[in-house]
C-alpha cells in the first residue's frame, strides 16, 4: 500500500499527494477514478517523453476511452503562451472536453504549463500531476499553482488550479543527471529554513544517504517536504498571507534566472536567491553573522551554487523590481528570523537588494 497525505481545502478533502516505486500504482488510482468513458492526454516535454512517455501511456490506456499524448520542446524557454496554444490546439483536434483529464508527466516546467492549460481549457478540465523531477516533486507539483513565463518574465500569467492528484514514482529520480537531481534539493532546504528547523538538521544529518538517493531516505525527506507544504497551502491555498513564504530565494533567485537567459537550472536560482535572503537577513539583524555563514554554506555539500557570474547587479535589481510578488510600491521579500522560522517584509531598501546581489555576484575580472 502507498503512502500517501491528503491535502485540503476548506477542511474538506481535496486531493492526495501518493508516494510510490512503481508505475503499477498510478493505474490503481486511476481505475478509482472511473475513467471508462472519458480520454486521457499525457502532456510532457521530449525528455522525459523519451524514458517515461510509452510506459505510463501503456499503463492508462486500458483505463479510459482514450489516451493519447502530446510533446513539446524541453526547457524553461518553451514555458510560454506560444506552447499553450500548440496543447490547446492538440485537444481540440482530440475533441477533448470538459469531462476528460490531463496528466502533466515531468518536472516543474511540464506541471506549470499543463496545470494551466487545464484551469483555462473550455474553463477548466481535470488534471492530475506525475512529478518527475526533485523539484517538482518537493514544490512545484503541489499546491495548485500554475503559470507559464511572459517574454522572459517567471510565471507572469497563471490560475490556481488544484489537481485531481498528485502521483510520486520515486523511482524517476534515479535517472535524473547530477545538476538536475540537486536542483531541487534548493527547494526542500527551503521548506525547513521557513518553517521547520528539525527538519533542516534531519537534512544536514541524512546528507550522505540524499547524495547518495538511497530511495528510503528520500521517501522520508519527500514526505517531511510535502507535510510543511502541504500545511502552509492549506492555511492560504491562494497566497493571500502566510503562503507567500513559501517564496523564500525567489524574489532575487527570479532575477537572476532571467539574467542569466535561464542557463541555470531554477532551482539553483533558488539557493542564490535564498543566500541573498538571508544576508538581508542579517544585515538588518534579524540572523546573527553565523547563521547566514551556516545556510550560505550548507548548499555546498549538495552542489549548489552560492555565487554566480557573468551578471550586472545593477540589472538584477531592476529586474528584481519587476517581480510579481509587490505590495503597492513595495516588494514582499521573504526574510529570516532564524532557521525554521520566516516572516514577510516590505522595507527592503533598493540599497540592501543591490548590496545582497553583490554579496552573490563573483567577480572574475576582480578576482583575476
Amino acid at each position: 500500500m502507498a503512502e500517501r497525505l491528503n491535502v485540503m481545502m476548506n477542511r474538506k478533502p481535496c486531493y492526495d499527494i501518493v508516494f510510490a516505486t512503481n508505475w503499477e500504482g498510478l493505474a490503481e488510482e486511476l481505475a478509482e477514478m472511473e475513467l471508462s468513458g472519458r480520454k486521457l492526454c499525457i502532456c510532457t516535454d521530449t525528455t522525459v517523453d523519451g524514458i517515461y512517455g510509452d510506459i505510463v501511456l501503456q499503463t492508462i490506456t486500458p483505463l479510459c476511452k482514450k489516451a493519447v499524448k502530446y510533446a513539446f520542446p524541453a526547457g524553461e524557454e518553451h514555458k510560454n503562451l506560444d506552447t499553450v496554444r500548440d496543447v490547446y490546439r492538440f485537444l481540440i483536434e482530440e475533441h477533448f472536453d470538459r469531462k476528460d483529464l490531463l496528466i502533466a508527466l515531468g518536472g516543474g516546467v511540464v506541471g506549470d504549463l499543463t496545470g494551466f492549460v487545464a484551469a483555462t481549457y473550455l474553463r477548466g478540465i481535470d488534471f492530475i500531476q506525475v512529478p518527475t523531477t526533485l523539484l517538482a516533486q518537493a514544490d512545484s507539483s503541489i499546491g495548485g499553482k500554475t503559470g507559464v513565463d511572459f517574454e522572459g518574465y517567471k510565471n507572469m500569467v497563471g490560475a490556481f488550479k488544484m489537481p485531481r492528484l498528485v502521483y510520486m514514482n520515486f523511482e524517476t529520480l534515479k535517472t535524473l543527471d547530477e545538476r538536475q537531481y540537486f536542483a531541487g534539493f534548493a527547494e526542500i532546504m527551503k521548506h525547513g529554513l521557513i518553517k521547520d528547523s528539525d527538519f533542516y538538521e534531519w537534512l544536514i544529518e541524512n546528507m550522505y544517504e540524499i547524495c547518495e538517493r538511497d530511495l528510503n531516505v528520500l521517501s522520508e525527506m519527500l514526505m517531511k517536504s510535502c507535510v510543511v507544504k502541504k500545511l502552509v497551502v492549506e492555511k492560504d491555498p491562494t497566497e493571500q498571507g502566510e503562503r507567500a513564504l513559501l517564496n523564500l530565494g525567489h524574489t532575487i533567485g527570479h532575477a537572476v534566472e532571467k539574467a542569466k537567459n535561464f542557463e541555470l537550472y531554477h532551482g539553483e536560482c533558488v539557493a542564490l536567491g535564498t543566500v541573498a535572503a538571508a544576508y538581508i537577513s542579517w544585515k538588518k539583524e534579524l540572523l546573527s553573522m553565523e547563521e547566514y555563514y551556516e545556510i550560505r554554506d550548507m548548499f555546498v555539500p549538495f552542489y549548489l551554487p552560492i555565487t554566480v557570474e557573468g551578471i550586472d547587479p545593477q540589472e538584477v535589481l531592476t529586474l528584481t523590481k519587476s517581480d510579481k510578488k509587490k505590495d503597492g510600491d513595495h516588494i514582499k521579500f521573504v526574510l529570516l528570523k532564524k532557521i525554521g522560522k520566516a516572516v514577510i517584509d516590505t522595507t527592503v531598501t533598493d540599497e540592501e537588494i543591490l548590496a545582497a546581489i553583490k554579496e552573490i555576484y563573483f567577480d572574475e575580472e576582480a578576482n583575476d
